[in-house]
């Protein structure tokens, strides 16, 4: 049942000042993500410590003010002369939406993502007037009955990645709270452009799923994920306590013949015991092919030299590993978590570099995109935000209960979280067919060992 909201106030918000008016030029890396707005919300308890909780003029005011340094997320897209989206930086502004429920928190159940009951808690954009007709951001304020209050966001994907994403909202939330701007945004995007295009260049199969459409271009192509419509998918959300984490990845554990052993790290362990379940659930057969999909930051160590800490745009690149089913199912679990971990090795500042110039090479950038190809049977698509400060935000009232990524709208989908409690357990949020999720649940934690916590 979809949650009633009635719509309060609609407001677009433009920055508090002047701001430069010029054209950021998007990169290959941006345009092969997602043509949409990812959703999210925050999930605020009201604990009656503050009598102005959640007030929208404090939040408006904070987030004029914000767009300041963050100018182009007040801007609009625009085509070049080639017809290649660009940000016009021409002040427009964002969409704030104050709105109320008669429901309750507690009416949300386990927080899961966006589904049809909690739709309505982010902002829908009509992208039907073209790529210059809909801001960047979406914001909608929904006070509950008990005094909780939702913050639902939606931020388009070419600009953004989720770590500029969550340092744009971490810094709305210090400006709310009377703080100044710890990391200066920066958005030259020519540091992640191709260079002097090499003759040739190796094939990059993360980036050639996808067959291609002679009728694609920047400006139509939608993002169109499930082809069969008729299937019936369930999210589910398993929590894994630390202690079961640490049974997985013992059992991961890689013994050497001098006695030494090889310890995965977490993501490559859980992923892998995802995939292996995953495919076991659904009676793939064991000579199919499988890929598991997850992006990889291009931030920090991996490029040379580094990006700017503040640097503002997309800077994650497709990780891919592939198996053989059967091999999946009947080896140990270090098996699978040992092709994660030689992809995540090969990813360094060259296989990166080559990978951009691989990409401008394609005659369709949008053959490239992300689509239904990467996640949907016999495939997999894993997302880690286990190191984003999901739990963290706090603008003045006290930190989120609970922080909700994306809408899992489709089969193959799969997000790794923090819990709010941050006492190293982590969230699981995966979409599989109905006919199939049973089963998973089942395999998922009989190998961790334990019953699943509540």
């Amino acid at each position: 049942m979809m949650l009633p909201i009635n719509v309060k106030k609609t407001t677009i918000v433009k920055p508090a000042e002047k701001t430069p008016r010029q054209v950021i030029p998007l990169t290959n890396v941006d345009l092969v993500t997602k043509p949409e707005h990812n959703p999210c919300y925050y999930i605020f308890k009201n604990t009656g410590a503050h009598q102005n909780f959640f007030d929208a003029e404090v939040l408006k005011d904070a987030l004029r003010k914000v767009l300041v340094p963050f100018y182009p997320m007040a801007g609009r897209f625009r085509s070049d002369n080639n017809g290649r989206p660009e940000i016009d930086c021409n002040e427009e502004g964002v969409l704030f939406i104050e709105a109320e429920t008669t429901n309750v928190l507690d009416d949300l159940g386990d927080f899961a993502p966006l589904e049809k009951r909690t739709k309505k808690l982010v902002p829908t954009v009509d992208l039907s007037g073209g790529i210059s007709s809909f801001p960047f951001l979406v914001v909608q304020v929904t006070n509950f009955k008990c005094g909780g209050v939702s913050l639902g966001f939606g931020i388009h994907h070419f600009v953004v990645d989720g770590y500029s994403a969550f340092q744009f909202m971490d810094t709305w939330a210090d400006f709310a709270r009377g703080r100044g701007l710890a990391i200066p945004p920066y958005f030259d995007r020519t540091l992640l452009r191709s260079g002097n295009l090499p003759q040739s260049v190796p094939n990059r199969p993360e980036y050639q799923l996808q067959a291609p459409d002679k009728n694609a271009t920047p400006q139509n192509t939608k993002f169109h994920e499930s082809g069969d419509k008729t299937e019936s998918v369930k999210v589910s959300i398993l929590r894994v306590t630390k202690e079961q984490l640490h049974m997985l990845k013992e059992k991961a554990k890689e013994l050497y013949e001098d006695g030494n052993a090889f310890n995965y790290s977490t993501f490559e362990v859980l992923s892998a015991h995802i995939w292996k379940c995953a495919c076991i659930a659904r009676a793939t057969p064991d000579k199919e092919e499988t890929k598991l999909s997850y992006p990889v930051s291009g931030r920090f160590s991996r490029l040379q030299p580094p990006l700017p800490d503040g640097y503002f745009g997309n800077a994650i690149f497709r990780g891919l590993s592939t198996a053989v089913v059967g091999h999946l199912k009947s080896k140990p679990l270090s098996y699978a978590a040992n092709k994660s971990h030689e992809t995540l090795v090969r990813m360094d500042n060259d296989y990166i570099r080559s990978t951009i110039d691989y990409v401008e090479q394609q005659s369709q950038i949008l053959t490239a995109r992300y689509g239904p190809h990467i996640h949907k049977s016999p495939n997999l698509a894993i997302i880690s935000w286990v190191k984003f400060p999901t739990h963290d935000i706090d603008f003045g009232w006290g930190r989120t209960l609970h922080m909700v990524p994306g809408d899992l709208r489709f089969e193959g989908q799969a997000y790794i979280c923090r819990n709010a409690e941050n006492d190293g357990s982590l969230r699981i949020a995966i979409a599989l067919q109905s006919s199939h999720m049973k089963v998973f649940e089942e395999l998922f934690f009989t190998d961790c060992m334990v019953s699943q916590p509540k």
